[in-house]
């Protein structure tokens, strides 16, 4: 894959952030590495380049990853994004009761989910737009034109795609909205799992005492009342 219009942009985006005095460098443009082509750089040229642009711990990732990419197809091949997870990780989410979980892989296609969170993402869930959106999100060839898509509609998703900047979202506060218990606040936390590269646990949490709180013990009763109900229904037609 040649990308590297993208390594151009990106590189330009950190280094005009920065005078040619603070990258150890007398004038932009010397190294050639700088131009676009990342093929075959090694670790120490990547980090030195990052550490000459003072770039942060998700823009280092970032690089690493152009420079995966820009790998000859014939022998680069990437890692497969898991598509399912084993039984004991549904255990696991499923003993936790009082928080809405989930594992994702690196597509973000969402692999499981604890009774809580099917509870809070229902809305989407039951509609039949969400398999179509995950499918197209999976396809890289479609998702490249949905970003040409988006960028063509709105000014502002075209300024910020085109800034190139890039962060780790491991922790922060998002508002959901959920047609049942209205408006929640909660913080959320996203966690690598060792045992399962690739795979990221999510949770989110609500602050003591506030409407989020209410709402979200609100959402498990009404998820373990339709746990309840889907059994007595699977054991009324003799399933088991």
């Amino acid at each position: 894959m040649d990308n590297r219009a993208q390594v151009r942009e990106f590189l330009a985006s950190r280094r005009a952030r920065i005078t040619p005095d603070q990258a150890g460098l007398p004038a932009y443009g010397g190294n050639p590495r700088e131009r676009g082509d990342l093929a075959g750089a090694s670790e120490a040229v990547l980090d030195g380049v990052a550490n000459a642009l003072q770039l942060d711990e998700a823009e280092r990732e970032h690089l690493r990853a152009l420079a995966r990419s820009a790998g000859p197809t014939a022998t680069r091949r990437a890692r497969p994004s898991p598509a399912t997870v084993r039984p004991v990780i549904q255990q696991v989410l499923d003993a936790i009761t009082e928080a809405p979980a989930w594992i994702r892989n690196a597509r973000h296609d969402i692999l499981a989910m604890n009774p809580l969170a099917r509870a809070l993402y229902s809305p989407v869930l039951d509609s039949a737009v969400a398999g179509a959106t995950a499918r197209r999100a999976a396809n890289t060839t479609r998702f490249i034109y949905l970003v040409g898509e988006l960028s063509t509609q709105s000014e502002l998703f075209r300024q910020h795609w085109a800034s190139h900047h890039v962060k780790f979202h491991r922790s922060g506060r998002k508002r959901l909205r959920h047609p049942g218990v209205g408006a929640l606040d909660l913080n959320f936390e996203a966690m690598e799992l060792p045992s399962e590269p690739g795979l990221r646990l999510n949770l989110y949490t609500a602050d003591p005492d506030t409407p989020a709180a209410d709402g979200l013990k609100l959402l498990a009763s009404w998820a373990a009342t339709r746990a309840v109900d889907n059994t007595n229904t699977r054991d009324a037609h003799g399933i088991r």
